[in-house]
């Protein structure tokens, strides 16, 4: 095989459902002052009962129904997570049990934040082009609530949990293209998961500036790395991080034909999740013609960066 395709998506996101209002009887805050800053109106919750492998194993199910595959056809699981408690059996290992994998797959867990799903979506592309695997399950989830600092405003607005995932397998055609990816070791402090219990922070306006100013050139670069243009692309999915950040992005890289992914604004910012869910839902609207070129670019904690454009499913 040549290389690989997703053929199918699915998403998960609890019932519970945090509203602007809701926030403004916790913290500080006001719906005008939150949409006006970062365009997020809603965001969902998940309880004690739904950790971070159960997000996963639900969008996991879903993917895998799309693709009309059973759990014993993936050879590769990778879970693209910063927010798991424990540390083994890690996320992948649990999503693989939950399913009732019989098949022995490889189960890795991906932690590059914000960027995790793009980052696991290229290792399973090479892992397939290799020939070290066949089909993969690919997904980001993360529980962002479980890690929020509820007195800070600043933060406690764009959080929410959610999972996302796609089915991978061999394609004699492309379908994923050359990813891009890379980082700011020297800004890496910028968003941080640290302490115990570990709490979400980071530096906004640094965060802000760069994503603003440094991602436009990058994001073109994965363009022109899968020989697509700009005014090509039928869809624009950027990471769901704050909607300042979204638009500005996609109108600099120039995909004036694009739709783009603004899933931020009922969803809030579920980090490795935001990515796969986003598309998700485009799809599933039928935003997106099959097979048309989608810009997916992932950015923010390590400030670490990865993206590729891939053939809608």
């Amino acid at each position: 095989m040549t290389g690989s395709r997703v053929v199918a998506l699915g998403h998960y996101q609890p019932a519970k459902v945090l509203t602007n209002e809701d926030l403004s009887a916790m913290v500080d805050t006001t719906d005008e002052w939150i949409r006006s800053r970062v365009g997020i109106r809603t965001r969902h919750m998940a309880g004690p009962e739904e950790p971070v492998d159960e997000l996963a194993y639900q969008a996991a199910g879903k993917a895998l129904a799309g693709a009309g595959l059973t759990p014993d056809d993936i050879d590769l699981v990778l879970v693209a997570t910063s927010t798991a408690i424990d540390r083994s059996p890690n996320m992948a290992a649990r999503v693989a049990a939950k399913l009732g994998m019989g098949g022995g797959p490889a189960v890795m867990d991906i932690n590059v934040v914000c960027s995790g799903f793009t980052h696991a979506l290229a290792t399973a592309d090479h892992a397939i082009r290799a020939g070290s695997a066949t089909r993969a399950l690919v997904i980001g989830a993360d529980k962002m609530t479980e890690i929020t600092d509820w007195t800070d405003r600043t933060t406690c607005v764009l959080t929410g949990d959610g999972a996302g995932a796609a089915v991978v397998e061999a394609s004699e055609e492309p379908g994923i293209g050359p990813v891009l990816w890379g980082s700011v070791p020297e800004m890496g402090n910028a968003v941080r998961i640290e302490g115990s219990p570990p709490v979400f922070a980071q530096e906004g306006q640094s965060v802000y500036r760069w994503t603003t100013s440094q991602l436009p050139p990058l994001a073109r670069k994965v363009c022109e790395k899968a020989g697509v243009a700009p005014e090509e692309l039928a869809a624009v999915v950027l990471h769901q991080a704050n909607l300042r950040i979204i638009e500005p992005l996609a109108a600099k890289i120039g995909a004036v034909n694009a739709v783009v992914a603004r899933d931020v604004i009922e969803s809030g910012n579920t980090s490795a999740a935001s990515i796969p869910m986003a598309l998700s839902k485009l799809v599933q609207r039928g935003e997106i013609p099959t097979g048309a070129p989608v810009l997916l670019f992932g950015f923010g904690g390590n400030l670490s960066y990865a993206g590729q454009v891939i053939h809608c499913p």
